[in-house]
C-alpha cells in the first residue's frame, strides 16, 4: 500500500495509538457540532532537543558518546527494518502555525496529514549518521529495543495540506540529522 491518506482508517496497534485515535475521532465527531477544530496528523518527527527514547535522538545520543569517547564504538538498536516517514520537527511546528493565523472553513472535514511521502529505513538513519561521525561503529542489535506489534511501513500523503494550507516539509532530513547529533554532541561535551 501507498501512503497513507486522511481517509484511511485509524487502526491502532498499541495503547498509544489507541489514545491518538480516539482524541481525533472525538474532536471530528465534536465537529459536528460546531466546534472549530483542525486535526493534524503527524507522523513521526525529529530534531535537535528531542528526548533520546525517540529513535532518532537514542541513534544520535549514542553516535555522539562514541565521538566524545565516553562510550565504546558499539550502537545498541531494535528492529532496523522498520520504514517511518520522518519529518523535521521546524516543518510540522511551521504546518501548526500556517493553520493557527490563517481563518480556514472548519468541520469535520478539516484533518490533515503532515508527513513526507517518504519512508525512510531505520538501518539508512542510523547509517547516515555513522557516516557523519567518520568513526567505525558497530551496531549489535538488543531484543529489549524490539516492539511488539510493529507496523513494517508507516507513510503518509500530505498532499491536502500541501494544497490547502500551502505547506511543504523545507528541511532537508539530512540537515535534520545533523542537526540532532549536534545537539546531542553539545550535550556530551558540556557533561
Amino acid at each position: 500500500p501507498g501512503p497513507l491518506t486522511e481517509n484511511a482508517p485509524l487502526r491502532p496497534v498499541n495503547v498509544y495509538g489507541a489514545t491518538k485515535a480516539a482524541a481525533d475521532l472525538m474532536i471530528g465527531q465534536m465537529s459536528y457540532d460546531g466546534l472549530r477544530a483542525i486535526r493534524f496528523r503527524p507522523f513521526n518527527h525529529t530534531g535537535p532537543g528531542q528526548s533520546d527514547t525517540y529513535v532518532v535522538s537514542d541513534f544520535a545520543r549514542q553516535v555522539a558518546e562514541i565521538m566524545s569517547g565516553k562510550r565504546e564504538p558499539v550502537i545498541h538498536v531494535g528492529n532496523l527494518e522498520a520504514e517511518r516517514d520522518f519529518l523535521d520537527v521546524r516543518d510540522v511546528v511551521r504546518a501548526y502555525a500556517i493553520a493557527a493565523v490563517q481563518d480556514f472553513e472548519t468541520g469535520p472535514d478539516c484533518v490533515y496529514n503532515i508527513a513526507s511521502g517518504r519512508p525512510r529505513r531505520i538501518r539508512d538513519i542510523l547509517d547516515a549518521l555513522i557516516s557523519q561521525s567518520g568513526i567505525d561503529i558497530e551496531v549489535r542489535e538488543d531484543p529489549g529495543k524490539f516492539r511488539p506489534n510493529e507496523i513494517p511501513v508507516a507513510c503518509g500523503d500530505a498532499s491536502k495540506a500541501r494544497e490547502r494550507l500551502n505547506w511543504t516539509p523545507l528541511v532537508p532530513f539530512e540537515q535534520t540529522l545533523a542537526d540532532v547529533l549536534g545537539y546531542w554532541r553539545r550535550i556530551c561535551s558540556s557533561h
